[in-house]
């Protein structure tokens, strides 16, 4: 513990922009010890579906317990909230617009510094198991294409360690590639063998500094393929429902959630496994372990599903992170807002990484390791450009906003669109825009979302403008624009 002590009084001097070379020991000093790096990725899990979070009928005892002891991040903004755009802001900690990865199934550029990257240089062993999502395709291929092709070695962004599949969410018996380019076949529910091959990973390398990402598919749809013992856990008639799905969807959403339930019980029972090893291993007390999701799920709330959309349930992602060592074993709580590109930088902070330039989200690792909230007012939210199930055609329409630890502030291409108190209006069923009494505050919190746009110089031009200077094409029917739209957005 006290090369412990050394190495948080080395961070708060050199301000969190330390490297290992700021704080070497002296001749007569023990080395001091780098902590891992396991962090656990859920995809499409919301930050309301946790026991811990207050939900009693959701079964997640493992990560309840886990919450029991670790920060608990009530507000963790997926910036851009679907599934290639979060993950390539995650491993670059960049906002969309400047990797370029705003739409599925575009490739992240070879040149992009990413967390394998960059951990590798530090001496790491690094590891990746599960869905990518970074590969895509090339400009005039099939839209899905490369989802179910092997990812080239010089576009694994610095991970060695790779059982990875580019996109399935077919999780029985799915297929995914080795090292070596080999296809394999995780037997059974897949959340099962990729973490047992996680476990591997870390006992192979516990006597070395590692860091692991483990990327399930699910809770993500299709919502009724987890195992049979795990749906037995759900009666979906007696399930509650959120108050913003409307009363036709009420069915069907209690349908899709019991399923959902399933699938994330399922990970949660994985997740005890993977605690337990990390105990076992003796790993538990140097590794900053982390669990979170990519995006939410909209469930029929609103009565829609799925993600992209600035809603709660769509922008809210759980997290927790344990790090005994570095942190403390105390839980508590985190309520000011992070976003995604803040994640890399505050991993680098605590892992004692200089974080490289190219990196444009904050380093909030200090105030974590000073007892503190994090320091940050608002989170970006931002959809460039509409696609897939929320295409234009279906409703779907560019915005940026803000989410603040309180209020939800949105506009799009024609201005001010929605606002809630989320504190007294926690399903955001009273949009408070060019409401006379709430003037003062829509006047603050355009100027919150100002501020946050001039920063990332993102003038919020029409998707076609980011799609030509990509060079990207749309997929399908994406580009399509209903009358509606047009008239909305006075456009030719």
């Amino acid at each position: 513990m006290f090369s412990t002590y050394l190495y948080v009084l080395a961070f708060l001097f050199f301000g969190g922009k330390t490297d290992s070379s700021d704080f070497q020991n002296g001749p007569d000093q023990p080395q001091l010890a780098k902590p891992n790096l396991v962090f656990i990725l859920a995809d499409q899990w919301r930050a309301q579906e946790m026991g811990y979070a207050g939900n009693s009928q959701i079964k997640t005892p493992n990560l309840d317990k886990f919450a029991q002891e670790s920060l608990i991040f009530e507000h963790t903004v997926a910036t851009l909230p679907v599934c290639a755009p979060w993950r390539a802001s995650f491993l670059t900690g960049q906002y969309p617009l400047t990797h370029g990865i705003f739409y599925n199934d575009k490739p992240l550029p070879n040149e992009a510094l990413t967390l394998g990257e960059i951990y590798k240089s530090e001496g790491y062993q690094t590891g990746y198991i599960g869905k990518w999502h970074l590969n895509g395709h090339q400009r005039g291929e099939d839209p899905f294409s490369g989802r179910g092709k092997p990812i080239p070695v010089d576009r694994r962004q610095g991970f060695d360690y790779w059982k990875v599949r580019e996109v399935s969410h077919d999780y029985n018996n799915s297929f995914y590639f080795d090292e070596n380019d080999q296809r394999q076949v995780w037997p059974g529910y897949d959340v099962f063998p990729q973490t047992d091959s996680a476990i591997s990973f870390m006992a192979k390398n516990k006597e070395k500094p590692f860091a692991l990402i483990l990327s399930y598919g699910p809770p993500h749809d299709p919502y009724f393929s987890a195992p049979a013992e795990f749906k037995a856990l759900y009666d979906a008639e007696s399930l509650v429902l959120r108050p913003n799905v409307p009363i036709e969807f009420q069915d069907s959403a209690r349908n899709v959630l019991a399923g959902y339930y399933a699938h994330a019980s399922a990970i949660d029972h994985a997740f005890g496994k993977l605690l337990q090893a990390l105990e076992d291993l003796g790993l538990k007390e140097n590794t900053i372990l982390v669990f979170t999701s990519e995006h939410g799920d909209m469930l029929m709330s609103k009565g829609v599903l799925k993600k992209q959309r600035p809603w709660d349930e769509s922008i809210l992602v759980p997290m927790l992170m344990r790090y005994p060592a570095g942190l403390g074993k105390q839980s508590r709580i985190i309520q000011n807002p992070i976003g995604t590109p803040d994640l890399l930088p505050t991993f680098l902070g605590l892992s004692g990484i200089k974080i490289p330039s190219q990196v444009e989200g904050e380093d909030f690792s200090k105030d974590l390791i000073q007892g503190k909230d994090i320091e940050n007012e608002a989170s970006l939210i931002l959809l460039p450009v509409p696609f897939h199930e929320w295409q234009f055609s279906n409703g779907g329409r560019e915005y940026r906003g803000i989410r603040t630890k309180r209020y939800t502030y949105v506009r799009d291409l024609m201005g001010p669109w929605l606002l809630y108190d989320n504190e007294l209006d926690p399903y955001q069923l009273n949009n408070l825009i060019e409401k006379k009494e709430f003037e003062a505050l829509q006047t603050s919190m355009e100027k919150l979302l100002t501020a946050k746009l001039k920063d990332r110089k993102d003038e919020f031009m029409p998707a076609d403008y980011y799609m030509y200077q990509w060079n990207y094409l749309y997929d399908r029917t994406d580009s399509i624009r209903p009358l509606d739209y047009l008239i909305r957005n006075r456009l030719p």
